[in-house]
């Protein structure tokens, strides 16, 4: 609608000051750390994007690459433009998928089981979007994908492409296929069948974060989908601290939204984030570069968090803590 959520979402973190250390005896930095036990050299990995042939022509493939030689967590998107056949495999581990639950439980079981059979370690399933809220750009702009490009991952289901409808595409589609009264059950079915971790993503309260924990999420992720939801939802900045605290003992908790800096992916760890996932920075970095600019900027935002290391004291990630927000 107005674009409040996503403007705040950067917002939200240039407004929080770090109060670093000094004389704090900093050498070498170790940026390392795990999710879900798999190690990753940043704690920044490359967060479910759709579409990303409309960024360049490889798409989801140059992505997989530069997260593998960065040496970080990938997430491939169910709405992807290359079937996850060709994908999962090209990326190292750790590599993750996103799903979304449909109506038709069968396609739900379909993606997951073609998931891990591609070698998917973990499924992402995001809870934001029982429905789409109203995006009035695509609604102008008459959002649909061109002619050449499909869900590819949905293609063999008979649904792998949007209807052509006047407006957005997109959201006829998600009116269409998506279930819209998504319970905290339907957690409890997916664990039921598959073998794979769940991690939750889209949780913006600690008690919703609580309860998918109790449902056997392994990880939650704070996120508001971009701001591209519900506007005027906090920034997951503001959120971030309250659901760390609510299930930090007992599953991880990662962040995205309006992540543009180290020194933002340095604060979300000092709020509670285990970890960060990145979108809309990958995809500028697929159009201006493919490959190759989707890894630069994942090298620019190591040099960046290792620079803020450096300046606020801090060794290895475990010295990041709410003391550089809040002395």
């Amino acid at each position: 609608m107005d674009e409040i959520t996503l403007r705040e979402n950067s917002a939200g973190w240039e407004r929080l000051n770090l109060y670093y250390h000094v004389l704090a005896g900093v050498g070498r930095r170790d940026l390392g750390t795990t999710v879900l036990g798999q190690p990753i050299s940043l704690p920044i990995g490359v967060a479910p994007t759709a579409f990303q042939k409309l960024a360049c022509a490889v798409g989801e493939i140059a992505t997989a690459n530069a997260a593998t030689a960065a040496r970080t967590l990938f997430i491939l998107s169910s709405f992807s433009n290359t079937a996850m056949e060709s994908v999962l495999p090209q990326a190292a581990s750790p590599r993750w998928f996103q799903l979304y639950i449909y109506k038709d439980r069968v396609i739900t079981e379909e993606l997951v089981r073609r998931a891990e059979a591609a070698g998917a370690e973990a499924i992402v399933v995001t809870v934001d979007t029982p429905g789409l809220g109203t995006r009035e750009r695509d609604v102008r702009n008459s959002f649909r994908l061109p002619d050449d490009l499909s869900l590819e991952n949905l293609a063999p289901m008979g649904k792998g492409n949007f209807p052509k409808v006047t407006g957005s595409g997109l959201a006829a589609y998600v009116r269409e296929n998506f279930k819209s009264d998504l319970k905290f059950e339907d957690l409890d079915w997916l664990g039921g069948w598959t073998r794979l971790p769940i991690v939750v993503k889209g949780v913006c309260r600690g008690d919703d974060a609580r309860r998918a924990a109790e449902h056997g999420a392994k990880a939650v992720v704070v996120s508001n989908h971009g701001g591209r939801q519900l506007d005027t939802a906090p920034a997951t900045c503001e959120v971030l601290p309250a659901v760390s605290a609510a299930v930090g003992d007992v599953c991880e908790v990662y962040v995205d939204g309006g992540i543009r800096r180290g020194s933002d992916v340095l604060k979300a760890i000092a709020l509670g984030a285990r970890a960060v996932l990145i979108g809309r920075p990958i995809l500028w970095g697929l159009c201006v570069g493919g490959e190759q600019g989707a890894t630069n900027v994942l090298e620019i935002l190591r040099r960046e968090l290792d620079e803020a290391m450096l300046l606020c004291g801090c060794t290895k990630l475990s010295d990041i803590d709410g003391s550089l927000l809040r002395p």
